[in-house]
């Protein structure tokens, strides 16, 4: 059974990433004592940020090889993990995927436990790949002076046998992207079979709705509207469904294409109150200090924040696409940099073009301290050529790994790239003086790259990061991405072609793809082929159960500086990190995986369960919750009619007559037994099963 299956060690996970990991939660809970700024517990790097170490120590992608001799006396030198000149580990034999399907293991009991897994599974355990070692060593350096080359000749120009030319990175490595890497399983071969196989683009999202019959079994009810919110929102609510209701299918998702024009919720203007969320990168160096001695964590406060518009922003579908871009153009909150970047990483990369161009969000990206700093390009010079950007942005960013490049590609990109780098002030710069001159060719894309004026030589940057972005197999691949997101973790590849075409046409604008994908007869087809993965099943159930921003009536903060909203957030991000899925959280550069078989894990699903229970019973007085028996306006007199009444407003659907049963197990009583607005006692209980069905689990 899929509850049984453990993530697969990809390649990646054997890159020796040495960067900032996943701490432990931070105190989950409402204890009275304060910190000198409020927070509940001590944070591992609270009080001081982490001295700025070797960059080159903190990543390394590229591959290992056994030792060669050494190479002709001139050529860029390559940059490996463990620094300059020194050797670069090994990669383990027998490094691909296991053998996942270990359904007939001995001892093991089945249960309700391992049937609801099987049916909503949401994985403790993230297979977070780390990056592979990079290349031993290079000696050639380049003289102090700029001298024009050739990267394009058939001369290998870093002056090494030991790097692949040439070498296909399929034949490098076992997978074609992170979310495949997962399916090779019994449990991934049932969920190929169990998905929408084909389908036809119709005139507007309310028509392919009307038009389209849900084939694919499932346990969700097939209502359109219902379908919708759970797709393009992180959780119906009564008021979403209202909304949805009132303006129709076509208005409802035009609306949220606007997002510009939907005004800020009342917890979104809450977010004041997350002191640093309003500084911008010189503030936060200029404040370093006083922030370090505060013990405020600027990174984390943004992850709060996020978290907040999940649970309570109207802009719901640019949300569900900053978190899709946020793991797509992946750049993790902690990193050595993160405290003072990743704000406006946020701010001026991922939500400034989340619903427009994805070639301008790549661009932007590529000239961002944070993802300078997170794959080290900004010690990337002509003399010492740090690859891991140029080979992320073709294999996450772009064209994906089997987008048709080749080692000498990123070889060459490696080589363009140079010269981008950041600052003593904490800016963007491009350092001619750093810059390899010379020609260039990178997957069909060639340049002279001769000129020693700054401005064209970064805007030949541009232009190749542009073209990378607007390449047919970036096109496909931020289809395939988009319709994992939205359809099925196996979605037909005639909507990902569909979805393809309308990227190239539109030069790879978002809101023209989106359109497509919800004029689509799969994704109405597609109801209950999405599992929630940790952070979406705790966001929903914040949503539904109508958890609200303010503090109850009950709560004393104390002579805690933090505000009971900052305090009630980061006690949601430390629960999302216990359970290994919060906002930015995975810390290599590959993102979450967005597919079931990643997610399977009993002991992350009995979690996420106790939680639900905790947000019932309202314990956490940092907001204000609805009470349980209050969930139902008239709640019935009788125990069965109340069950359906209960699970049509959290999971907006009657459940079946066993599952109906099991819950009035729970309990104690059988379905014509009289009860009270509380269930007799029981409506906690009552609710928490309820929200631990598979109709909770699923989207």
């Amino acid at each position: 059974m899929a509850d049984q299956n453990v993530p697969p060690r990809r390649p990646r996970d054997d890159r020796g990433w040495d960067g900032r990991q996943h701490h432990g939660a931070d105190g989950y809970g409402d204890p009275s004592a304060s910190a000198p700024y409020g927070y509940d517990t001590p944070h591992p790097y609270q009080g001081g940020y982490p001295a700025q170490a070797d960059p080159r120590e903190q990543y390394g992608d590229g591959y290992a090889h056994a030792g060669h001799p050494a190479p002709a006396p001139r050529g860029p030198q390559w940059v490996g993990p463990e620094g300059l000149g020194r050797p670069a580990p090994t990669r383990p034999a027998g490094t691909g995927l296991p053998t996942l399907d270990d359904d007939d293991e001995s001892g093991r009991k089945v249960g309700r436990r391992k049937a609801m897994v099987a049916l909503g599974g949401t994985a403790a355990v993230v297979a977070g790949g780390a990056a592979l070692a990079m290349t031993p060593q290079l000696r050639g350096l380049f003289g102090d002076e700029a001298v024009a080359g050739d990267a394009t000749g058939s001369t290998v120009t870093d002056g090494t046998a030991a790097r692949p030319s040439g070498q296909q990175p399929s034949t490098v490595r076992t997978y074609t992207e992170q979310n495949e890497s997962y399916m090779g399983s019994r449990a991934g071969e049932a969920l190929k079979k169990n998905a929408p196989t084909s389908g036809r683009t119709l005139s507007g999202p309310a028509a392919a709705a009307a038009a389209t019959q849900v084939t694919v079994k499932t346990v969700l009810a097939k209502d359109p509207i219902l379908h919708l919110a759970r797709r393009a929102t992180f959780g119906p609510t009564p008021a979403v469904i209202a909304d949805i209701k009132r303006q129709g299918i076509d208005a409802w998702i035009r609306a949220q294409l606007a997002p510009e024009k939907i005004e800020p919720s009342k917890a979104e203007l809450k977010l004041t109150e997350l002191p640093t969320l309003k500084l911008d990168t010189q503030q936060l160096r200029a404040q370093r200090d006083q922030l370090n001695d505060q013990g405020a964590q600027p990174e984390r406060e943004m992850v709060d924040a996020t978290i907040a518009r999940q649970i309570w922003s109207n802009r719901q579908l640019f949300e569900v696409m900053v978190d899709f871009w946020n793991d797509f153009l992946h750049v993790a909150a902690d990193f050595d940099g993160g405290e003072v970047y990743r704000n406006s990483f946020d701010q001026d990369v991922v939500r400034k073009h989340a619903l427009g161009s994805y070639p301008e969000m790549l661009v932007a990206a590529n000239k961002h301290p944070a993802l300078l700093i997170y794959l080290n390009q900004k010690d990337s010079r002509k003399d010492a050529i740090n690859e891991n950007l140029a080979r992320e942005n073709l294999e996450l960013y772009s064209v994906g790994v089997d987008g048709g490049y080749e080692e000498q590609d990123v070889r060459q990109a490696a080589m363009l790239q140079t010269g981008r780098g950041v600052d003593r002030d904490g800016k963007y710069v491009f350092k001619p003086e750093q810059h390899y001159v010379g020609k260039v060719k990178i997957l069909g894309f060639s340049h002279a790259n001769n000129s020693a004026d700054p401005k064209k030589a970064d805007a030949a940057i541009d232009a190749y990061i542009t073209y990378i972005a607007l390449h047919p197999s970036t096109a496909k691949y931020v289809a395939q991405s988009l319709a994992t997101r939205f359809v099925s973790d196996t979605p037909p590849k005639s909507l990902v072609d569909r979805l393809a075409k309308t990227y190239t046409t539109n030069k790879g604008m978002i809101k023209p793809v989106l359109m497509a994908l919800f004029c689509s007869s799969e994704f109405w087809a597609g109801v209950g082929q999405k599992v929630r993965r940790p952070m979406e099943y705790l966001v929903a159930t914040y949503r539904v159960l109508g958890v609200s921003p303010e503090a109850s009536p009950k709560h004393n903060n104390g002579d805690n500086k933090r505000t009971p909203y900052a305090r009630g957030l980061r006690q949601i991000h430390d629960k999302l990190r216990e359970l290994g899925h919060s906002p930015m959280g995975q810390p290599t550069p590959d993102g979450y995986p967005d597919v079931y078989v990643a997610w399977t894990s009993a002991g992350t699903m009995v979690n996420g369960w106790n939680e639900a229970g905790e947000i019932i019973a309202g314990y956490r007085t940092t907001f204000t919750y609805t009470a349980p028996e209050k969930l139902v306006a008239k709640p019935p007199a009788t125990a069965g009619a109340y069950v359906d009444a209960l699970s049509q407003r959290l999971v907006g659907q009657k459940l079946s007559a066993r599952e109906k049963n099991l819950i009035l197990g729970v309990a104690g009583v059988p379905a014509t037994a009289k009860v009270d607005a509380t269930f007799n006692g029981a409506i906690t209980a009552v609710a928490r099963a309820i929200l631990a069905s598979p109709q909770h689990h699923l989207r």
